[in-house]
């Protein structure tokens, strides 16, 4: 163990804070559903978007980042700083939909949207599917990092760290329900945010040689590129040319669902309006892709000098099980090297990220089995207080199988592969769901279910016959195979009933061609669906909103990058742009019609 008393004094005190959060944030949570799982539907936007940052903020992400940055370079990243498309695109054209939704789950969507017998059970599937399965699956990710954390700087073994962070978690989480959680984010996220910028100065200063000597060390100059080389094409091809055409529309992945889903749908539900679901998404993408990324980065570059390669992390730590020896447990290896006192507060911010992303994920999968499944189809007569119950039992064993899956999985880039894989193909569903009335339960069905066998026949050929499948090939077949199973079950089964289709129009006011025969049938029954003041169809605005605010927020990312390598040339050229691009955003933001 390297903390000295100083470090848990800090530690301790943090977990005091935590629990005082939960107690007071606990008086009305268990009155109702929408106060457990939506906090009322009144929360403004700052605080959901810090929630949903601080959520896909765990403690694996700075282990992921440092993994990527080891093996392929900064430009490595580009696997996740794709999906900023995906989230602009939720911002400005589908966060005011979720919120004129007025559901309590993305789930409850699908029987306003579809019809009959098949809406029911997609449903009830994914209410166990998503929040059982995936979800256990996800949190079992992040306590990978955990693991590591435990085992490197509190000389823990996997059960007795998991233990005890999950019986934080699961007490302020059953307590207090959202609005607990919410609360507990905004501080969590402070002191991760702080813990993550001090450790990187430390570091670069104290064992980079600072920041000139660190960017000149012959290990760290190759993996300095923001963009692949051109001169290899397979890195321009995996990490660059998939993410930005294939990837970020066409496959789920939790906290980047294309059309909006999971915790992200479930902070938009909880906002006072529009406005501020909108506010909240847009506020979200800024931290998570533009601000957080570089503390991890030059954490993992100094790592390459300290920490060159697994075996000089194997002989530094031999305690640890060769199990979780790779290259994402450079992170907490490096952490190590921080003195005492900063030492207590960065392993504090690191439990706090994982408590923070651990609490939403059970609290929303909760959500999914207790207003999805248990009342839906268990109990239709269930009182608040009973759902209310059945939602803290569930998420007491969501943690649980959640604990035994973690002890399976070996590294965070290895359950990220996974998830991605899972939901190859799905993607495109979610964002014409909304738009084009063709789209049913049929179409959700089979591509969730196609997805997830083709994931498995590629695991299977793996495992079994040795061949090794690149990355590029699994999610571009997995896109094209899903795609085509799903889009043939569309056309071979009936849409959804004229009544259902034409109520979805009523309430959600989409527009758009993908409509029109709906309205153009309804008009020719002297049926009018949306009055002529609410027929505006901004989506073309909301889609150049969406590419200038990605503009924005990757010029603002690359040019605190170039700043940071020292070419302020490249660095002002950058920010400018961002900074102008922010402007525009601004005047075609107030062009979007909101409630």
């Amino acid at each position: 163990m390297i903390l000295n008393y100083i470090d848990w004094i800090i530690i301790v005190a943090f977990f005091i804070i935590l629990l005082i959060i939960g107690v007071l944030a606990s008086k009305k949570a268990g009155n109702n559903t929408t106060e457990f799982f939506l906090s009322g539907r009144n929360m403004p936007w700052w605080l959901l978007g810090v929630s949903m940052v601080a959520t896909t903020f765990s403690c694996d992400t700075p282990n992921l980042v440092t993994d990527i940055v080891r093996q392929n370079g900064v430009a490595g990243n580009w696997l996740w700083w794709a999906f900023l498309l995906t989230g602009m695109l939720t911002v400005f054209v589908y966060a005011k939909l979720w919120n004129r939704s007025k559901v309590m789950t993305d789930l409850e969507f699908y029987e306003i949207r579809y019809s009959g017998k098949m809406a029911a059970f997609l449903r009830g599937f994914r209410a166990i599917y998503l929040g059982a399965f995936f979800n256990i699956l996800v949190i079992a990710s992040v306590s990978i990092a955990l693991i590591k954390i435990g085992g490197v700087m509190l000389g823990w073994s996997p059960v007795q760290i998991l233990v005890l962070a999950s019986v934080i978690v699961v007490f302020y989480s059953t307590l207090g329900g959202l609005k607990s959680i919410l609360f507990t984010d905004f501080f969590q996220f402070s002191l991760a945010m702080a813990g993550a910028i001090g450790a990187a100065i430390i570091l670069v200063k104290n064992q980079g040689g600072g920041i000139e000597h660190l960017l000149t060390n012959k290990n760290v100059i190759p993996k300095l590129n923001l963009i692949p080389s051109l001169t290899n094409k397979d890195m321009i091809i995996s990490l660059l040319v998939i993410p930005l055409a294939v990837q970020w529309w066409s496959v789920w992945y939790p906290g980047a669902e294309p059309g909006g889903g999971g915790y992200i749908a479930q902070r938009m539900l909880s906002a006072k309006n529009e406005k501020n679901a909108m506010g909240a998404t847009l506020l979200f993408n800024f931290f998570h892709y533009a601000l957080r990324p570089w503390p991890w980065i030059f954490v993992a570059l100094v790592s390459l000098v300290v920490f060159p390669d697994l075996h000089s992390l194997q002989v530094a730590f031999p305690n640890v099980d060769p199990q979780y020896i790779k290259h994402d447990m450079a992170y907490p290896a490096m952490l190590t090297l921080l003195p005492h006192g900063f030492l207590g507060l960065i392993v504090a911010s690191l439990i706090a990220a994982f408590m923070s992303t651990t609490a939403s994920q059970i609290n929303w999968g909760s959500s999914y089995i207790v207003n999805d499944f248990y009342s839906r189809f268990i109990n239709q007569e269930a009182t608040e207080k009973q759902k209310v119950l059945a939602g803290r039992i569930s998420t007491v064993l969501l943690m649980f199988f959640s604990i035994l899956i973690a002890l399976l999985l070996e590294n965070a880039l290895q359950a990220f592969h996974i998830l991605l894989q899972i939901g190859a193909g799905t993607g495109l569903i979610y964002i014409l769901r909304w738009f084009w009335w063709r789209i049913n339960a049929f179409t959700e069905l089979t591509g969730m279910v196609v997805s997830f066998l083709v994931a498995i026949v590629f695991l299977i050929i793996e495992r079994f016959t040795g061949v090794e499948l690149t990355e590029v090939y699994k999610i571009t077949m997995g896109v094209s195979i899903t795609t085509v199973f799903w889009v043939v079950a569309t056309f071979l089964t009936p849409p959804a009933d004229k009544g259902t289709l034409r109520s979805f129009y009523t309430k959600i006011k989409p527009g758009g061609p993908g409509w029109r025969k709906i309205v153009l049938e309804a008009e020719a029954e002297g049926v009018i669906l949306v009055k002529e003041s609410d027929l505006k169809w901004d989506v073309p605005t909301g889609i150049l909103c969406m590419l200038t605010g990605s503009v924005a927020v990757y010029s603002c990312l690359f040019g605190t990058g170039y700043f940071l390598y020292g070419n302020n040339l490249y660095g002002s050229i950058y920010i400018g742009i961002s900074l102008i691009s922010a402007v525009i955003l601004t005047k075609l933001w107030n062009k979007l019609k909101m409630d």
